[in-house]
Order: structure tokens, then sequence, then C-alpha cells
């Protein structure tokens, strides 16, 4: 296990919460303030340390999973059995009342940004009394920062208030200001922050973000705002680096095993001992293993994946719908945990009549009661999910330390891939990208012969290569396919057996559909997607009640 970088810093948390109330003139005896603070170089390094705990965001629900990831669950590929903001987000039930994620997002990304501000204001106290290199690279990380958030306000509500000045509480009262003026802001904030931050640190700061960590930020906001060649030349700035490569592992990538590898660029780093860990292992962990199943796959991701000859499953010959787990996409098994398979040393099964299964945790063996059968509340879907799960994490289902990656190199592959092709091209370079991306997997290169195959290999790619990290619900929206593909009835597996005749049909989109025996699955939730309206968040009803300036996204 590698030597992590943590970022737990409890006064700092105490001081940003009581800098809201500037406007006092006291100066805190029990905490720092902005008058006493910003003198040392360890003041600063206190102040952007606690900025990094910023990134490990839940929902202010019960559900303490990072909320980069939970996005999933709102797309076709995922779903949230407890009825949670991100299943009424599913069902078009969202309202800008909702405070646990509607406002806690925005919240969490203008607190954020303030601190970040702040900092920059008022680090100057310190420039005599810190390291020159030192002084450059913490203004850069909070630029870095500060830019993340504002990337993810624009994604998700369009226009949102900007400033890059701290505010007194007073002069908040800010306007809408147009998403493409805050996109280009974050571009030149990126731009410039690249060229300041590090290639590497050394091992005792082996977790902050990097040149490549700006780079790679910068290709993915260009991406999501179809700024193709800039995408592509970001992108391409990270592969020529020289010092990221793919993980040789897929599965092992997602474990202890493989934390401090070669793909990571940027990540959320946890640690027991600091207590920062998250509670991925119970929501997805089944009922034998001591989990909830509230989090799982539906039957449209596990028909996504291709079989080893690189067709689909309603194009392949080694397709046998009667043994669908054969002869399949290896990230399918790495991904998800699929009947017949052994997960954490309990036989898997989740067929109705499989009422006892094997414990292998035990010598010998011992059959056990089949709680993913009799438990009213297992698994919807008949699946789970296997990333970020780890034997490990055991006895530690609530308090997991396992890093999880918001970046990684594969991305970037793919990013540059899609940029390519979107301005018309399927050069080598292109084609090679995403090619690396199978070929760890040992699936067979594609090999288009239009930039519309290009173009639907590239979206295959993302969707199965990146289940379970949160981008599918980006992706559809920048797609323009929402509206496509997001509603109707989620299916499961089979109520009984799996059958000769369980071959989906696929719309253009990629999309399976299960017209012919969807009554012969397990259905478990009716999604819908307006198109007037979901492609936005509302704004939150709390800020349009506090700020006369703003106003509502349309359909709220």
């Amino acid at each position: 296990m590698k030597n992590k970088l943590y970022f737990i810093i409890p006064l700092l948390v105490l001081f940003f919460s009581s800098c809201e109330d500037d406007y006092l003139e006291k100066y805190p005896l029990d905490s720092p303030s902005d008058a006493t603070f910003w003198s040392t170089q360890s003041e600063l390094e206190l102040a952007i340390n606690a900025i990094y705990t910023s990134l490990y965001f839940t929902d202010r629900t019960a559900t303490h999973v990072p909320f980069q990831f939970l996005f999933d669950f709102t797309t076709d590929i995922a779903w949230d059995r407890n009825l949670s903001v991100w299943r009424l987000i599913s069902q078009g039930q969202i309202t800008p009342a909702e405070e646990s994620l509607i406002y806690g997002a925005w919240s969490n990304a203008y607190a954020t940004i303030g601190h970040c501000n702040r900092l920059l204001a008022n680090m100057d106290r310190a420039v005599e009394n810190t390291d020159p290199e030192i002084f450059r690279r913490i203004a850069a990380e909070a630029r870095f920062f500060r830019a993340y958030w504002y990337h993810m306000l624009i994604e998700l509500y369009g226009d949102v208030p900007f400033t890059d000045q701290p505010l007194d509480v007073f002069d908040a009262q800010l306007p809408r200001e147009d998403k493409y003026f805050i996109y280009q802001y974050i571009l030149d904030e990126l731009t410039a922050v690249s060229e300041i931050l590090p290639e590497e640190y050394e091992e005792q700061d082996r977790g902050r973000v990097t040149k490549a960590a700006a780079l790679a930020l910068k290709a993915r906001v260009a991406l999501f705002n179809s700024d193709w060649a800039i995408a592509e030349a970001s992108a391409k700035a990270v592969m020529d680096m020289g010092r990221y490569d793919l993980y040789p592992d897929y599965q092992s990538l997602f474990t202890y095993e493989g934390e401090n590898n070669s793909e990571e660029i940027l990540t959320i780093h946890f640690s027991r001992a600091n207590q920062l860990t998250h509670e991925t292992p119970v929501h997805t962990r089944g009922r034998l293993t001591g989990g909830f199943a509230t989090k799982i796959p539906t039957q449209a991701l596990l028909d996504a994946y291709e079989c080893t000859d690189g067709l689909r499953i309603d194009q392949s010959p080694l397709f046998n719908p009667e043994k669908p787990f054969e002869n399949r996409d290896p990230r399918l098994q790495a991904t998800c945990v699929l009947p017949g398979s052994v997960f954490l040393g309990y036989q898997f099964e989740t067929h109705p009549d499989s009422l006892e299964v094997w414990d292998y945790n035990s010598n010998p063996p011992r059959r056990v009661t089949n709680l993913e059968v009799t438990h009213a509340y297992a698994t919807f879907s008949g699946y789970q999910f296997r990333k970020y799960v780890e034997a490990d994490d055991r006895e530690f289902r609530r308090q997991s330390e396992l890093d999880i990656m918001l970046i990684r190199y594969a991305e970037v592959l793919l990013i540059y891939a899609e940029a390519v092709a979107e301005q018309g091209q399927m050069t080598g370079d292109a084609i090679a990208a995403i090619n690396a991306v199978r070929a760890r997997v040992n699936m067979p290169p594609v090999q288009p012969t239009s930039l519309d195959e290009f173009r639907a290999a590239i979206r295959h790619e993302r969707k199965v290569e990146f289940a379970y990290e949160g981008l599918r619900f980006f992706d559809l929206r920048r797609w323009k396919i929402a509206e496509h593909v997001m509603p109707g009835v989620l299916h499961g597996r089979p109520l009984q057996g799996f059958e000769a005749s369980f071959i989906p049909e696929f719309d253009e989109y990629g999309s399976p559909h299960y017209d012919s025996y969807g009554d012969k699955l397990r259905q478990f939730d009716t999604r819908y997607f307006d198109v007037s309206r979901d492609y936005l968040w509302p704004v939150p009803q709390k800020e349009l009640d506090i700020n006369d300036n703003l106003t509502q996204n349309p359909g709220y």
C-alpha cells in the first residue's frame, strides 16, 4: 500500500467556517482570523491542505460516498434503491427546494471557491516568510481548485454567479454570469497553473495536484464544452509528458493493491487514522457480505459489454444468452458482481430458487442461507458493483480508506480520441488511443471505416470503461442524447433463469431494448427526462430567497 498524503486540518475547517462572518471586528481568541492568519509558510500550507478536503463532498444524507461517482445513478446504467435525491433526479421529480444535493453541491462549491479567493487575496502577507517556489505552488493549487468547482457549477447549473475575490456577506448579491465567460476563465486559469505546478512531488507531498492534473482537467472541461481543438491539445500534452500509462490490471486498479498507480492523475485520498473515510463498500456490497446493495448496476449496463471478439452481444456468435457472462469483455466481471461468481468468499447467486449458497470463508466450506434471495432489500437488479469494494474492507465497510480516482489516464486517452473524431478526423494516433484502452483488457482493436463508427466506438468505450465513475451523467447531456437514452423502465436479471431468446435489440445510441421479453426481467424503476428542463439542475431555492439578482432555470 502506498504512502498517502492526507489533508485533514480540523483547525482550518473551523477557521474557514468562522470567516463567513468576517464583518465582525473582534479577533477570535480561540481560532485563527483573517486579521492574524496568512503570515507564515506553515499557515499557507495549512490553508491549502484544508482546501483539498473539498474534493470529498457527499450529499447531505446518510450516503457517505463521493458525489462524483453518484452521478451515474441518475443514468441508464445504475440505480439507487434509497428514495434519495439521485433517484428523484432520474424520475424527473427534483425541485429547487431540495437541500441535500441541489443546495449542498452549490454551497460546497461556493464555500470552496470562497476559501480559495480568501487564500489568494491574503497570502502576500506571508511572501517574506515563504519559500518562493512553495509560495507560487500554493497559489497555483488554490487556482486549480477554484477552477475545478466552477467547472462543476457550470456543468450542473449553467450560468452561475462568479467572483474571484473575497466577498463580505453583505456583498454577495451577485447575478448569474454567462456560462461561456466562466468557461473561458476556467481554461485561462488551468493554462496558467499548468505552467507552475510541478510534474511530480517528493514522496511526502505525493497526492498534490500536478501539471498533468491541470492539463487533464482542462481537457475534460474543453471536451464537455465541445471545444475540440483545446481538448485535443490538452490531452496530447499529458500524453506527451511520458509520465502516465495504463495500469496493466483493470480489476486491481480499483483496489488497495492498485493505489499509487501509473494511471491516477487526480485522486481523493482517504485515511482512517485521520478520520476521513467513505462508505462505498456498505452501499454496494450485498446482504451476505454485510452491505445494503443500495447502489446497483442495471441490465442495460451489463448488456453494453461486448463479447471477446469485439462484437456486441446481438451480433457475436460467442454470445450464449443462456450463459450470458461467458466470453465477455473482462471489464464486465471487474466492474460488476455477476450471478455464479464468488465475491468476498461467498457464492453470489440471485436466482429465486437459490435459497442456500456456499460460504467459502469457513474451512471446510458450508452452505448458508442466501440473503441475496431471501432478504427483502437485497439487490433489486440481481447484480452488484465490484469497483472500489475490497476484501481488506471486510471489517471497515463504513470506513473505507481506499483512494478514489477522479481523473485517470484512460480518460485522457479517450478525450484525445473523441476530440480528434469530432474535428472530422480518424488519425492513427486517435485510433491508437482508444485501442490502448481496449488492449489493456485484451479486447480486439477497433477498426472504424467511418467517422460515425469511430464516434460510436468512443462513446461505447466511455460507457464501459468508466461505469460507476460518474462520467455517464455528463456524457449523456453533452452528447444531447439523454432524452433518447434515459426514459423508460429499468430492468434487471431474469425473474427465473436465462433463456435462449434473451437477446436485446440495440438502438442507434447503443442502448439495449427489451420489448420482446421485458416482462420476464426484473423491473424496479421508471425513468423520465424532460428535454426542456432536465439538462440543467435547478438553482437552489435557498439562494433565490436571499439573492434577488438570481433567476431560475427553465421548467423549475
